[in-house]
């Protein structure tokens, strides 16, 4: 069966593992995982050929340089696979931001070491997952039905992050210079301070606290993640007001405040610029 909509694409069929390729996984635009419960399949990825095999979960998160290549699948490979948007994952991903201290070692770990040998609990677990989302697809498409796909692939997210801390994934990036490069570590700092200091929006504040320049702190994100240091910022001061609006009764003002806005006026001012209309419009709009 295979089912999308614009966020989300499901599929266990070969044609559809073909279509998925062709039209979204090239694309750096979204996050892939793949479940092999039969057979293999051997794919090119990052300069070299890797095998899927049974029981292997294949995770692809955006990299923005990394698309599949070529490929070849044995005659009884069977598996189950989920594409997400990149817009999807980057909201988990921030969300996650607030309570994972190694949420960038975790994303690094999986770009350098993609596949993941998982045991009978954990397949059973992301065929759950997998079962829910066709089911939620099967439906008409509302906008609660859009917000249950959000919370499903969360709780996929969720699952592997999980998987990843039993494997004690993040012991690998106690000491980040000497794991990854130096435009790597750069950029875990930077996400590192993002985390601790999610109120400070100028970019020249978390340059100085590298002792780097701005140019060269956005120059190092651009690399790293296809978003300026002052996009990474601007997303998460987005992120964590919409969770404001969207899921408290939290007055506007107060909001304001939590986030460190000079006043009120300030903050509708800000919103209204990134999401186009004004505060209580856009929790209106949430809560409709």
């Amino acid at each position: 069966m295979t089912l999308f909509t614009d966020l989300i694409f499901i599929t266990d069929e070969k044609e559809g593992f073909r279509e998925c390729r062709e039209k979204r996984t090239t694309s750096s635009a979204t996050m892939s995982i793949i479940l092999c419960t039969g057979g293999y399949i051997d794919v090119y990825y990052h300069g070299e050929m890797i095998r899927i095999g049974k029981s292997d979960l294949f995770v692809r998160i955006p990299d923005f340089t990394q698309p599949l290549g070529p490929y070849e699948m044995s005659d009884d490979f069977t598996f189950k696979q989920v594409t997400i948007d990149a817009s999807v994952y980057e909201q988990i991903m921030y969300d996650h931001m607030r309570v994972e201290p190694n949420w960038w070692a975790k994303q690094e770990y999986v770009k350098r070491n993609p596949i993941f040998h998982i045991n009978p609990i954990s397949t059973e677990f992301f065929d759950t997952y997998f079962h829910l989302l066709t089911l939620q697809l099967q439906d008409r498409l509302s906008d609660y039905r859009r917000q249950i796909l959000r919370l499903i692939a969360k709780g996929a997210m969720m699952e592997l992050l999980n998987y990843m801390d039993k494997l004690a994934v993040s012991s690998s990036f106690e000491n980040p210079r000497l794991a990854i490069n130096q435009g790597d570590y750069l950029f875990h700092e930077f996400i590192h301070l993002l985390q601790e200091h999610p109120h400070e929006r100028e970019v020249q504040w978390f340059a100085k606290k590298l002792d780097i320049s701005p140019k060269y702190l956005s120059e190092v994100c651009k690399a790293k993640s296809g978003k300026t240091a002052s996009e990474w910022i601007s997303d998460i001061t987005i992120s964590e007001l919409k969770h404001y609006l969207q899921n408290t009764t939290i007055p506007i003002r107060e909001v304001a405040k939590l986030m460190a806005f000079p006043n009120a006026s300030f903050f509708s001012q800000y919103v209204k610029k990134h999401l186009k209309m004004t505060p209580n419009h856009y929790r209106k709009l949430a809560h409709e």
